[in-house]
């Protein structure tokens, strides 16, 4: 069973000035993101940018971080997508590579009954004999993987962790507590990892690793050493920065503004996404400044 860490960085996408992939910057920034604290990197997920990447250009983006730190860390690759056959073909196709695992992401848009999702993951774990993520984010996708359907993937050989963001402690206690002892949840969502932790939560998927990951990496490992009070009072100096990384400009432009403000730009976005607005970066500079990014 593999235990993919405390942290696991969901990775921004690197863009140069006219959009395309910069690739010799995502080998820089996944060089740092590892240095930084981050057990693993989620490429190609929500964070970086999926839904407006080509299969070719998620495939180079998994080969690129995959040849940078892919003896220093675990590398997840995001396959999943709305359509079920595309996401069978995707994951049998990115599993030829070195990766060390796969996360698919409920389908969206379509809003599949729990019977649909079911079928989805399964034959999407049945296309690889990967390790899988099962990625649970009902705010983007429009459909909650419910507790009962989770425990039933629970139950998929190669089917071991799962990203949790819907933000319900009734389900997350749920799932924690009737999955097989195994079967590793991660938050999804940065300002409620603490508590995700004290339910039975492994570690957290983040966002804010981005921007800074030595302490989102100590609070994880500080819970688990039983130091509750350090893991607190790390959960409260890091929650502005979860607060200013999804302000209205949203996710991953915030984070990627945070990232130039403190001196490693990535570029900017694609459409439909834009750049983060002035006032949104007024915030995001003056929660840097208070925490001492800048320049560090």
């Amino acid at each position: 069973m593999p235990d993919f860490g405390n942290l696991l960085t969901a990775m921004v996408t690197p863009l140069t000035a006219d959009g395309a992939v910069d690739f010799a910057r995502t080998a820089e920034f996944a060089a740092r993101l590892v240095d930084t604290g981050s057990d693993g990197l989620v490429v190609a997920g929500t964070t970086g940018e999926a839904s407006t990447l080509t299969p070719e250009e998620k495939l180079d983006l998994f080969r690129c971080v995959i040849d940078a730190v892919g003896d220093r860390a675990v590398i997840v690759g995001g396959t999943g997508d709305n359509e079920t056959q595309w996401t069978v073909d995707f994951t049998r196709e990115a599993s030829k590579l070195d990766l060390d695992a796969v996360m698919l992401v409920g389908p969206y848009y379509n809003k599949p009954s729990q019977e649909g999702l079911y079928r989805h993951f399964v034959a999407g774990a049945a296309a690889t004999e990967l390790p899988v993520m099962a990625y649970n984010v009902p705010t983007r996708t429009s459909k909650n993987i419910d507790t009962d359907t989770v425990l039933r993937l629970a139950e998929i050989d190669n089917i071991v962790a799962l990203k949790e963001a819907s933000g319900d402690m009734k389900q997350i206690t749920e799932i924690c507590r009737r999955a097989p002892k195994d079967f590793l949840v991660y938050s999804g969502e940065d300002p409620v990892t603490l508590p995700m932790l004290s339910l039975g939560a492994r570690g957290v998927v983040s966002v804010i690793s981005n921007v800074e990951g030595r302490k989102v990496q100590e609070m994880v490992t500080a819970y688990h050493a039983k130091d509750t009070s350090r893991a607190t009072a790390l959960h409260h100096e890091l929650f502005p920065l979860c607060e200013v990384c999804f302000l209205e400009s949203g996710n991953p432009a915030c984070a990627k503004r945070a990232l130039e403000i403190c001196g490693f730009p990535v570029g900017g976005v694609r459409l439909p996404l834009v750049e983060a607005s002035e006032k949104d970066t007024e915030k995001i500079r003056a929660v840097c400044e208070r925490m001492g990014l800048i320049g560090a």
